[in-house]
């Protein structure tokens, strides 16, 4: 037996609409969609957007996802003006101890760290 993938359940925040359109700007789509859980997959990256609302529990979740190029992603997402439509915060790429990394916290509140 083996482990196959890891693909955590992480909360939408009080705006489960918007929370979707913010990932579907990211470039992840919809897999399935089961009414309050969502399955998220790009480039064989996936996750559950799930339609919960504690900002305390999202406000405390990391999430790290390792991309090729930093630079890239960063250029990607502001050229999509995410900060404007959706009101999160993204940083510039920045160097870590464990790679370049670009962070972008979401709509619930969730970092997640975008590292090459």
């Amino acid at each position: 037996m083996k482990l196959l993938s890891l693909e955590p359940f992480v909360p939408s925040g009080s705006n489960f609409e918007g929370s979707k359109q913010l990932f579907k700007a990211l470039g992840f789509i919809v897999t399935w969609d089961a009414g309050d859980y969502i399955g998220f997959e790009r480039d064989g990256c996936k996750f559950i957007l799930q339609k919960y609302d504690n900002i305390e529990f999202a406000q405390n979740l990391m999430i790290n996802v390792k991309i090729s190029s930093a630079e890239e992603f960063y250029t990607e997402v502001t050229e999509k003006q995410l900060s404007q439509k959706f009101g999160v915060r993204i940083s510039k790429p920045t160097n870590q101890p464990y790679g370049k990394e670009v962070n972008v916290i979401d709509i619930a509140g969730v970092c997640w760290h975008f590292v090459e």
